[in-house]
C-alpha cells in the first residue's frame, strides 16, 4: 500500500479494510491532499481481491469537520476555473467512494459537518456514536452544499433533505436516523461491536454477487453521473461569486458575524 499522510488504510486477515480519515488535530477536515489520497485509496481497494468489506471512520474525536480552513481560504482567493477544478476533485472522490465495488460501512465516531455528511451519504450503511452531531452548514457562509448534494439527497430523499439541507441547523443521531442518513446509533463504547455486527454477514456472501448487487442498487436509484456532478459544480461556482458568499466567507475568516445574522 502507498504511504499516506492524511488517511490510513489497513486490512486485517479476514479482508476487512479500515479507511481512516487521519487528521485528528484538524477534526479530519478535508484538504486537497486528503482528496488525492482518498482517490488513490479507493482505486487500491477496488484492485485488492482480498478485501471483502471496507469501514470508513475518523481518527480522534471527530468523523469529519468538512472543508479544511486553508483549503477554503485558497478557494476564496481563487478564480472561477480553479474553484471549479478543486470542487470537481472532491466530487469525484465522493463518486469513487459511492461506486466502490466493496460494501462501505460508515463508522461515525464523532461530529460530521458539510463534506463529512457527504462522506456518510456515500456509505452503504452508517453506524454512529450517539453523542455525534451533524449539520449541512454551508448556507451560514453564503454557500450551498453543492458537491455533496447528489449523495445527500439520494440518501435522504428530497423531502427529508429539505428539512436540513439549507437551514444549517445541527441535529443528532436520532434525527439522522429519521432522515435515513444513519442506520443505528450506539454509545461510543459499543461502536466497534455494532460495526462488527454489520461486517459479519458479508463473510457468508459471494464477493462477486455483492459487487453486482451494489451496482444494481445504484442503477435503480437516482441518476448520479458526471453530467449531474458538473451541473452542481457550476451552481457552486455561481454561488461563490455572489455578494452573500463574499460576505459570509469573509466574516468566517474575520471571526465576526455575517451581516444577515440576527
Amino acid at each position: 500500500m502507498p504511504d499516506y499522510t492524511t488517511i490510513s488504510l489497513e486490512t486485517d486477515a479476514r479482508g476487512v479494510a479500515t479507511l481512516t480519515l487521519d487528521r485528528a488535530e484538524k477534526h479530519n477536515a478535508v484538504s486537497a491532499e486528503m482528496i488525492a489520497e482518498l482517490t488513490d485509496a479507493a482505486a487500491e481497494i477496488n484492485k485488492d481481491e482480498a478485501i471483502r468489506v471496507v469501514v470508513l471512520t475518523g481518527a480522534g474525536k471527530s468523523f469529519c469537520a468538512g472543508g479544511d480552513l486553508n483549503w477554503m481560504r485558497e478557494q476564496f482567493d481563487a478564480d472561477r476555473a480553479t474553484r471549479m477544478a478543486e470542487a470537481k476533485k472532491l466530487a469525484m472522490v465522493l463518486f469513487a467512494l459511492n461506486t466502490l465495488e466493496k460494501p462501505l460501512i460508515g463508522k461515525v465516531n464523532g461530529n460530521a459537518f458539510g463534506g463529512g455528511v457527504g462522506m456518510m451519504a456515500v456509505c452503504d450503511i452508517v453506524v454512529a456514536a450517539d453523542h455525534a452531531k451533524f449539520g449541512l452548514t454551508e448556507t451560514k457562509l453564503g454557500l450551498i452544499p453543492a458537491t455533496i448534494s447528489p449523495y445527500v439527497v439520494a440518501r435522504m430523499g428530497e423531502g427529508n433533505a429539505r428539512q436540513v439541507f439549507f437551514s444549517a441547523a445541527l441535529f443528532g443521531p436520532d434525527r439522522a436516523q429519521q432522515l435515513g442518513l444513519v442506520a443505528k446509533s450506539v454509545p461510543f463504547e459499543l461502536l466497534d461491536e455494532a460495526v462488527e455486527a454489520e461486517i459479519k454477514p458479508y463473510f457468508a456472501t459471494s464477493p462477486q454477487a455483492v459487487t453486482a448487487a451494489k451496482k444494481l442498487a445504484r442503477q435503480l436509484g437516482p441518476r448520479l453521473d458526471e453530467a449531474l456532478i458538473d451541473d452542481t459544480i457550476r451552481q457552486l461556482a455561481d454561488t461563490w461569486e455572489t455578494p452573500d458568499a463574499q460576505e459570509g466567507i469573509g466574516a468566517f475568516f474575520d471571526k465576526r458575524k455575517a451581516n444577515w445574522v440576527k
